[in-house]
């Protein structure tokens, strides 16, 4: 037995150490080879932001519909098929065809290439086919699936990228992604970064067309009319330009490899140097090659960056994106290159920001409520159990040491919440060691010595204890599994707290008891 005491209080030593290896920092211990990282507080308890994004997965139909719309074209244009008036409006493709001849060529390349169109209506009319296509419903409704989930994966990246510490980015309904960044010190920076498209695409300018017929309304098929800035490089002066773009997307971001941040050695303002893939770089070689002495516009969210002339033909798959950046912001555009585009734009639709004082409230209020809570139980645990309540409040004192450890260790994050798990944990805690002493003291009014007296009162509370604290455990996982944000956080510490509570209620007394018991040959338990 005298073995038995010594390998279950050396195991009870060893728990309790390792959980104050790991909290030692979070008490701000400055001591050599502990772990650097501490328990991370949640968006309640040190500020930041919580934003709900809703993806309008529409208009991932309506971009894969345009793409479709030109690739349609040129195939019509490839086979020889006569049409006019192709356009796209929303995610819909009209267009008209001479005759039924050629519609029977047309149906023959919708079959075999481009299966996910099918036609909503046709018409004759004196004689020409006009036809209405759309995409097939289940491929519209995988590409909004995908366009959410795209979108979550990108916000994600980019959030780890621009440096914020635990953030908490999870979907929530079909069309929504809810974010909470804690700790955030920018909130508009980080807004920005969040729901920037960063859609880039290269294309030529129109240079056949005169751009001041267009802004008269003049624009010619195939063309558009684009904005951007131009910077004068004497004055510093930064003033809107209008540019006349050609429709046809010769490049775009899908084909980026890097973006990296660099510093002009002429002017000595940052841009972000572009590296393409290797397709990507082979397709920027050829159009480079095809496109000598034309300019090339370099647009990122429908607005022009630069406009530079190809000089000769670029190997090497490299380019540049310049203007007026300070270096934030260009750091910022390579961050959202380098974590991609969007499949869809985001909109806000709730937007919170707690501040770091009401961060330390919470803090401040959390910690005095685990006080309060944890002494009124102390006491309350002496002054009926007498020796025994203070054996219950060691164990309640090393629950709580136990709970904030695994925290640290784990790197889950504490919330508002999951301090109310730890005031709940308490309670469970005592109430496992009520349960004990209660039957303890029917076993002792049985005429039992103390030795057979705890021995009982433990073998009989044990299966009603591990009844309850396994059923709360199924729950408090349940929550985890299912819940979101502050019950998530809930369940996290009562999840951490029901098992440390079991430890210390059922392992942690009995080797007191024990050892009063067989060591110290005590003849009566103070209960």
């Amino acid at each position: 037995m005298f073995e038995s005491i010594r390998i279950r209080a050396a195991v009870a030593l060893l728990v309790s150490l390792i959980a104050l290896f790991y909290l030692a920092p979070s008490l701000k211990l400055n001591i050599p080879f502990l772990p650097e990282k501490k328990i991370n507080l949640g968006l309640d308890l040190q500020g930041g932001m919580h934003l709900i994004l809703e993806v309008e997965a529409e208009k991932a139909v309506e971009s894969a519909a345009e793409r479709l719309s030109n690739n349609l074209k040129e195939t019509l244009m490839d086979k020889r098929i006569r049409f006019r008036h192709l356009k796209r409006e929303a995610d819909r493709i009209s267009m008209e065809l001479p005759n039924r001849e050629e519609r029977d060529a047309f149906e023959e390349v919708l079959s075999d290439d481009y299966p996910d169109l099918e036609i909503e209506s046709s018409e004759t009319v004196e004689g020409r086919e006009e036809i209405c296509l759309r995409i097939k419903k289940k491929h519209a409704d995988y590409l909004k699936k995908f366009a959410v989930e795209q979108s979550l994966e990108t916000i994600r990246n980019r959030v780890d990228q621009f440096g914020v510490t635990e953030p908490e980015i999870i979907p929530q309904g079909n069309d929504r992604i809810l974010i909470q960044l804690p700790g955030i010190k920018d909130p508009v920076r980080a807004k920005k970064l969040i729901g920037k498209t960063a859609l880039l695409e290269f294309k030529l300018l129109d240079e056949e067309h005169g751009l001041d017929d267009a802004l008269k309304g003049v624009i010619p098929a195939g063309s558009y009319i684009a904005y951007g800035h131009k910077i004068n490089r004497e004055t510093g002066h930064r003033g809107k330009a209008s540019y006349l773009l050609k429709d046809k997307t010769l490049l775009t971001g899908e084909s980026l490899e890097n973006a990296m941040v660099r510093i002009d050695s002429r002017f000595g303002e940052p841009y972000v140097a572009l590296k393409f893939n290797s397709q990507g770089a082979k397709d920027f070689e050829r159009i480079t090659a095809e496109n000598v002495k034309k300019r090339l516009a370099i647009i990122l969210d429908g607005a022009v960056h630069s406009v530079p002339v190809i000089q000769e033909r670029i190997s090497g798959g490299e380019a540049q994106i310049t203007g007026t950046f300070t270096m934030e912001e260009a750091r910022d555009l390579a961050i959202v290159l380098r974590a991609g585009a969007l499949p869809a734009p985001v909109r806000i639709l709730e937007e919170r920001t707690v501040g770091p004082s009401l961060g330390q409230d919470s803090v401040r209020q959390g910690i005095l409520s685990i006080v309060i809570g944890g002494l009124l139980v102390i006491l309350f645990m002496v002054g009926y159990y007498k020796l025994s309540g203070i054996v219950a409040d060691i164990a309640i004192v090393l629950n709580i040491i136990i709970i904030m450890g695994a925290l640290a260790a784990f790197q889950a994050t504490l919330t508002l919440p999951g301090i109310a798990g730890i005031v709940l944990v308490i309670g469970m805690a005592v109430d496992a060691n009520v349960l004990i002493f209660e039957r303890i003291r029917e076993e002792m009014r049985m005429g039992k010595t103390p030795r057979a007296a705890i021995a009982g009162g433990y073998s009989k509370a044990f299966v009603t204890i591990m009844d309850a604290n396994i059923t709360t455990l199924i729950a408090a996982l349940v929550l985890f599994q299912f819940g979101t944000g502050p019950v998530k956080g809930f369940a996290v510490t009562l999840s951490i707290g029901i098992i440390a509570s079991m430890f210390t209620a059922i392992f942690v007394t009995r080797i007191v008891y024990d050892y009063f018991i067989w060591t110290k040959k005590i003849k009566r338990v103070s209960i």
